[in-house]
């Protein structure tokens, strides 16, 4: 007895509606799924001062940070040498916008004085960071700044009031600074930063 004909039809159908399936699934995952977010590694933290150095950090930031790290790991900390060399940290990283990877991913938070870290951080995405594109799957083709040489001009202690915030032996240091590209000369490029101590360390209180 011969087989019916519309259940053969009926199998091939299924069949050649699985494949398109298949392909389908397969093509929209090679096409459309998001590639993963690689999460930044930590590479060595000064846990005395809560300094913390990611693998996300440029070769010249990861250099700057080791010279802090023998500044600081000295018996006796020169102040002066260890203020000098987190207002070098401060400015290239806040101020180096290529290796950030959205504006919400702001540089030189190590270094800001915590009561003031959220007002700081509201201020830089709403301004500085504001038109930052997101690179967190590394496909942006935004041209941004990134700081070359730092130049400290001067260092002095002063005292220092606001708020709640007082500070007799504060430092003021007056920096200024270039960027790799000249299509980037007409943005900020001198600063004055005053320090305050915070516990054990010194922290960003003002910038002007």
């Amino acid at each position: 007895m011969k087989l019916k004909k519309k259940p053969k039809i009926i199998l091939i159908a299924c069949i050649v509606i699985f494949c398109l399936a298949a392909i389908a699934f397969v093509g929209y995952q090679t096409i459309f799924k998001s590639p993963e977010v690689k999460e930044a590694k930590v590479l060595k933290t000064i846990k005395e001062y809560g300094y913390t150095l990611k693998d996300n950090k440029t070769k010249k930031y990861q250099e700057m940070f080791e010279e802090l790290s023998k500044i600081l790991e000295k018996d006796s900390v020169d102040e002066e040498e260890y203020v000098k060399k987190i207002t070098q940290m401060f400015i290239y990283d806040f101020y180096s916008l290529e290796d950030k990877s959205a504006k919400t991913d702001v540089g030189g938070t190590d270094f800001v004085y915590s009561p003031s870290l959220t007002n700081f951080l509201d201020n830089a995405e709403d301004t500085y960071y504001k038109y930052v594109e997101s690179n967190i799957y590394g496909d942006r083709k935004q041209d941004l700044p990134v700081v070359d040489e730092i130049t400290i001009d001067s260092v002095e202690q002063t005292e220092f009031a606001y708020g709640e915030t007082s500070d007799d032996a504060a430092y003021e240091v007056v920096v200024s600074w270039t960027y790799t590209d000249s299509d980037f000369s007409d943005y900020q490029n001198e600063a004055t930063l005053t320090f305050v101590h915070e516990d054990n360390k010194l922290s960003l209180a003002e910038l002007k």
